[in-house]
C-alpha cells in the first residue's frame, strides 16, 4: 500500500497543472518547451550538467580533493586558470535543527559566474563515485541561448574545472561514466 518515490508523480502532476493553466488562456497549444522557455526569457537560464566518474580508486579521488582543499585562500589561483576566482569548501546546513555536515565538497568559482562543484560519494571498498557539478549562469539568455544543450555548451568549463583539480591524473580516467 506504500508508493515509494513519489517525486515524479507529484512533478507530473505539477506539470499537468501549469500546462492546463497556460492552455486556458491561449488560442495554441502550449507545451512544456514554451512554459520553459519563457520562465528563462523572464528570470534567466541557469545551464547545469553533471559528469560522475563511478568506481574509482578511493584513495586518488580522497588526494584529488584534499588538493583542492589545499588550494582554499590560495593566491596563485590564476596560475591555474586565468578565469579561476575562488576555491570553497562547502557544508550543508539543516533548515530545520540547523545541525551543519561540514566538507561536503569543493567549489571552483569562475569568472562570469561558473561554477565546477567536485563531491566524493561512495568512498567504500568497492571504490568511490566522483560526482562534478558544472553550472553557469545566462542572465539575459538570447533566443541562440534558450536553445542550448547544456552539457554541451558546459564542456569548456567542465573541462577548465576538471584540469585545475587534475581529475584524470588522479583517478586514473578519461572520462566520464556518465553525464546527464
Amino acid at each position: 500500500d506504500h508508493v515509494r518515490e513519489k517525486d515524479g508523480l507529484w512533478a507530473a502532476l505539477a506539470w499537468l497543472s501549469v500546462l492546463a493553466d497556460a492552455n486556458a488562456a491561449s488560442n495554441t497549444f502550449v507545451g512544456v518547451g514554451d512554459v520553459v522557455k519563457e520562465h528563462w526569457r523572464a528570470y534567466g537560464r541557469d545551464l547545469y550538467c553533471r559528469h560522475d566518474y563511478e568506481e574509482v580508486e578511493s584513495a586518488g579521488a580522497e588526494e584529488m580533493m584534499a588538493r583542492l582543499s589545499g588550494l582554499v585562500g590560495s593566491k596563485g589561483l590564476a596560475d591555474l586558470d586565468p578565469d579561476l576566482e575562488a576555491v570553497s569548501s562547502f557544508a550543508y546546513v539543516d533548515p530545520l535543527d540547523k545541525s551543519e555536515t561540514s566538507n561536503q565538497g569543493m567549489i571552483l568559482e569562475f569568472a562570469g559566474g561558473g561554477r565546477v562543484v567536485f563531491r566524493l560519494s561512495g568512498t567504500g571498498s568497492a571504490g568511490a563515485t566522483v560526482r562534478v557539478y558544472v553550472e553557469r549562469p545566462v542572465a539575459e539568455p538570447t533566443e541562440a541561448d534558450l536553445d542550448l544543450v547544456a552539457s554541451e555548451a558546459l564542456s569548456d568549463l567542465a573541462d577548465r574545472g576538471k584540469s585545475v583539480a587534475q581529475l584524470h591524473e588522479f583517478v586514473g580516467r578519461e572520462g566520464p561514466s556518465v553525464i546527464t
